[in-house]
């Protein structure tokens, strides 16, 4: 339910607009001080949005647009841009007025701690910076004043949204399951492969040094990382680092397999595996290869990563998401709360 002292305050802003139209236009002015009056294009509870914020805050958007919209199109596409920019200023003015409401202020230390951050993160100069500013129609105390709007926004958001979001373990692990997990059919193998190749001399003779010397190097490589993997380190990382197939883009992750669908020398590879285990190195025709069994046996789950390698992530991209929807919907609670009239 709306406040009355809101909808009071507001309507009094907007009478107190209706009486200086009215007296402005009954009442003689000189014409320095009629170039001082400004347009009110909304009322956001009991505050006003003027047509010069409007046009300081869209400037770098409106430049842009009129640099490359074709005319026939501008009219339209300055008027969409001109809304969009009047309803994320509404936004921020109801995000301000949250804010004093709930004592949430900024201090100038924070600005400049914000300001040193982008300069750091960038790898540029306080200089460097104020003349991409310049170029793209904004000066300092502009760009301070945006950030002091993001830090804000971010500490009342982090109040009224971040705060209240929970994710259970239930959660994680429900996604996890999702999209970390299959099964497969009976009797088929979920395989991990890596592979190493080595190079034919021109010519295609197999009896040379110079083939001897490539394939003796292919087998050093693969039995360096064979051990690392047996050690317990990282197939797919392994696999994208050091395989030379074309699995290794997908972490050396070749699918399910039934055993009569492998080639011979795959086969007597891992028949014998049992779940997690990594086969002895096989020589191919162009290299030599060894792989991981994920899951074998009737009904097998196959995991594409351990739950604790992962629960994190899961976590991060599962917030992520709730934040979105949560302060979607926080937002439209303010509007449906305020009091605003666009003019």
């Amino acid at each position: 339910m709306r406040r009355i002292s809101v909808f009071s305050a507001a309507r009094g802003v907007a009478a107190l607009i209706c009486f200086t139209f009215v007296t402005l236009f009954t009442t003689p002015l000189p014409l320095q001080a009629a170039q001082l009056v400004d347009k009110v294009v909304a009322v956001v509870n009991n505050e006003i949005i003027t047509l010069s914020e409007l046009n300081e805050e869209g400037k770098t958007v409106f430049k842009r647009i009129a640099a490359t919209t074709p005319a026939n199109q501008l009219e339209d596409t300055l008027m969409h841009a001109r809304e969009d920019i009047l309803d994320s200023l509404i936004d921020k003015r109801l995000i301000a007025q949250k804010a004093a409401e709930n004592h949430i202020r900024v201090a100038d230390s924070e600005v400049d701690a914000a300001l040193d951050s982008t300069i750091r993160r960038n790898g540029i100069t306080k200089e460097m910076l104020l003349v991409k500013l310049a170029e793209a129609g904004l000066d300092e105390a502009t760009y301070r004043s945006t950030l002091r709007s993001q830090i804000l926004q971010s500490k009342l958001v982090g109040a009224e949204v971040h705060s209240k979001i929970v994710i259970t373990e239930d959660m994680i692990q429900e996604h996890y399951r999702e999209q970390y997990t299959s099964k497969i059919a009976n009797g088929a193998y979920y395989l991990l492969q890596m592979g190493f190749s080595w190079e034919t001399p021109d010519g295609g003779d197999q009896s040379s040094a110079t083939l001897y010397a490539n394939k003796a190097d292919a087998l050093k490589r693969a039995e360096r990382i064979h051990k690392l993997v047996v050690a317990g380190q990282d197939f797919g990382a392994l696999a994208q680092k050091y395989s030379d197939l074309p699995s290794a883009e997908d972490g050396g992750d070749l699918g399910t397999f039934l055993l009569d669908d492998m080639a011979s020398d795959m086969r007597s590879a891992v028949a014998d595996l049992n779940n997690g285990e990594v086969s002895e190195i096989i020589e191919t025709h162009s290299g030599y290869q060894f792989f991981k069994v994920l899951s074998a046996g009737e009904d097998a789950l196959v995991e594409k990563a351990s739950y604790e390698s992962v629960r994190e992530e899961i976590r991060s991209a599962l917030f992520e998401v709730e934040a979105e929807r949560t302060y979607e919907k926080w937002v439209k609670e303010l509007k449906d709360k305020a009091y605003i009239q666009k003019l």
